[in-house]
Order: structure tokens, then sequence, then C-alpha cells
């Protein structure tokens, strides 16, 4: 198993290296319309000697997607900050922001927390529960989830135009997170944030996911789709 992530670290590598700052300043328009990510985080390093980074999220998209869902997480649209009770908040529409969040509110012991964790999307919940947010406390977190993401997170991609190839049972998502999460030579630091998510998933693991941790692990023909995306100029 070890193996194989050492394997899918090394090809993702030549990837050029994205952050926040790239995308503001060259646009989404440099990145596909469909693909997979691979998110990295300062001070996470890969269990197969040296200091490279280790990859700690991996995630894809519905048809057509990939640049909103990066926008979502770096919050590329401010203008959604501006949310209240009847409005979802930033969070509500990343699960890797509402992740992030969910560690900062449970490392500090805050009973907030449980407001938190419901999606107002759903009309109903707007309705139902609008009496408990505190939306100068929402926007204060998600302030702080903003600038963990822009200063302390970059990613790859590879362009994936196929769905079925990237998502579900038998895309290649769950085998990538398989893979990573499987592996018993990557760990997360010491002071990793997951470590305070209240999703044990995540705080007794090493990624920012729920899902696929015990999926298959990439096989051969997962490789091929990785090496000619790779290729894909």
């Amino acid at each position: 198993m070890s193996e194989l992530c050492r394997w899918l670290h090394e090809h993702i590598e030549p990837r050029r290296l994205i952050d926040y700052r790239v995308v503001r300043r060259q646009g989404l328009e440099m990145l596909p319309v469909n693909g997979v990510y691979f998110f990295y985080e300062g001070g996470e390093l890969w269990g197969h000697g040296g200091n490279k980074q280790r990859i700690v999220r991996v995630g894809t998209h519905r048809d057509g997607n990939f640049r909103s869902r990066i926008a979502e997480h770096y919050l590329l649209k401010e203008a959604r900050m501006n949310f209240d009770k009847n409005k979802p908040k930033p969070s509500d529409r990343s699960i890797f922001r509402k992740n992030i969040g969910r560690a900062l509110l449970n490392k500090e012991h805050d009973s907030y927390l449980t407001t938190w964790e419901t999606d107002f999307i759903r009309h109903d919940n707007k309705v139902k529960y609008a009496g408990e947010r505190d939306i100068e406390k929402e926007q204060e977190i998600e302030r702080k989830i903003t600038e963990i993401l822009r200063s302390n997170f970059s990613f790859r991609f590879i362009e994936l135009a196929s769905q079925k190839e990237r998502m579900g049972r038998g895309g290649i998502e769950s085998a990538l997170i398989g893979t990573l999460a499987k592996c018993p030579q990557c760990k997360a630091s010491g002071d990793w944030l997951g470590k305070y998510s209240p999703k044990t998933e995540i705080s007794n693991g090493k990624l920012w996911l729920v899902q696929h941790l015990k999926a298959n692990s990439l096989n051969g023909t997962h490789k091929k789709i990785i090496l000619d995306a790779v290729l894909k100029v």
C-alpha cells in the first residue's frame, strides 16, 4: 500500500503547484472545466523520505463544476460573506471549509459547533434554526477558515472529462482516497488541525475527508488514467 501512495505522490508532483495567490492573479480560466484536485497543507509531510508535502485532500465535482469548487474553497466570491439568517454561510457550500470550521470550534470546546453543523442551504433549516444563528460569530469563523486556506493550502490537479471515471464507487476519486488513507507511512503531524475534528474519521486519520477511506486502492486502469492526465498539456 505504501508503494502505491508513493507512486501517486511522485506522479502527481510534476503538475504545477497552485495556491490562492496564483488563482487570484491568473483567474479561474487557468483551471480545467472538469478534473480531480489534490490539496497539500503546510507542515504536513509524506512518510516516504525527505520533506515533500503530503496530499491531505482529494476532491472532484459534478460535470462542469471544477472551477466553482475551487472558488468556493478559497472564497473567491467574497460577497458570499454578506450572508444573514436567511442565507447560507460559505461553509455550507464547501464541506472542506465546513470541516476546518468544525476543527476550529472543537479545538476551543465551543458549543456553537452544534449550530455550525446545520446545513442552511436547506429551506427548512433556515426557518427552523434561524433563531439559533449568531451571524457575527459565523463571519468570524469564516474569516479564519479563509485565512487558513489561502495561506496554508495549495493544490495540483489533473484534467479528467468523464464524470463516470471521476466519481462514484468505481470512480478514480474513491481509489485515490483509499490509497492515501491506507498508507501506513504517511501520518498527520503532531499539531495538525485535523486532530481536533469532531469527525473521528478525520481526527484519527490524516485526511480532510470522511468518505471513501476504506475504498479499494488504485489499480492498473486508474494508474493509466493518471499517467495520461499528467502528460496532458
